[in-house]
């Protein structure tokens, strides 16, 4: 009598070397396994495990972007979502910002995916530092992630980069010690927001929102949809 066992293919082990199809196939055939990426080609999987200050920082910067997101018709914030960055690409960035497509942005689908690349991504950097640092912010800027905001936790430092001519530049805080998006007008960040309990990371943001820049903003996206 024939076997009916299914052969599955072989897991994901850290250190790997797969093209991206590889990767999502074996990663699929491993519902267990919550994080994984594959970084020019070299597969990374089971983080270190989450202090409370890495989880802080994540749910506040998830929480932000949500009250942007909320804001501003035709954008779309997540987090932990897998993005196809091309053939050996695969990154599992910690949250996101993007233009949907039909209002103008640059990202994609790919199949279940993300593709391409979204306008922003946010990284929280603690045991990932020298990752965040070194091969992702490479990928991200040679995708054309147009912002790229790491979350350093030790030293506490927000550094927020823009793509500008195919190189990153930091932006500086503005007079008020805000940092505000180039590419999302309203965008607002207190970074002292991050650290402080007397601070509200909702402030910022919602002055932002109130700005003419961001009505502005939501008139070019709902043109940008209108002419599709």
């Amino acid at each position: 009598m024939p076997s009916l066992a299914i052969a599955l293919p072989p897991s994901l082990r850290e250190g790997d070397r797969l093209d991206s199809a590889e990767f999502l196939r074996r990663w699929e055939a491993m519902p267990e396994l919550k994080h994984a990426e594959l970084i020019d080609g070299v597969v990374y999987c089971m983080p270190s495990p989450v202090s409370f200050s890495h989880g802080d920082a994540h749910n506040d910067m998830t929480a932000w972007l949500w009250l942007y997101n909320d804001a501003t018709p035709g954008c779309k914030s997540g987090l932990e979502t897998t993005w196809v960055m091309g053939p050996a690409n695969v990154p599992q960035p910690d949250i996101y910002l993007r233009i949907l497509p039909e209002y103008g942005g640059q990202s994609s689908q790919s199949g279940n995916y993300g593709g391409g690349a979204p306008e922003l991504i946010v990284e929280v950097s603690g045991s990932t530092l020298s990752r965040d640092l070194g091969a992702k912010l490479e990928l991200y800027r040679d995708t054309g992630v147009r912002e790229y905001i790491t979350i350093l936790l030790n030293p506490q430092k927000v550094i927020w980069r823009q793509l500008v001519r195919g190189r990153y530049r930091e932006i500086a805080p503005n007079d008020d010690g805000l940092l505000c998006s180039r590419v999302f007008p309203g965008l607002w960040l207190d970074p002292d927001a991050l650290w402080s309990k007397k601070k509200s990371i909702r402030t910022a943001v919602e002055r932002g929102l109130r700005t003419p820049e961001h009505a502005a903003f939501v008139k070019r996206l709902n043109a940008a949809n209108r002419r599709k």
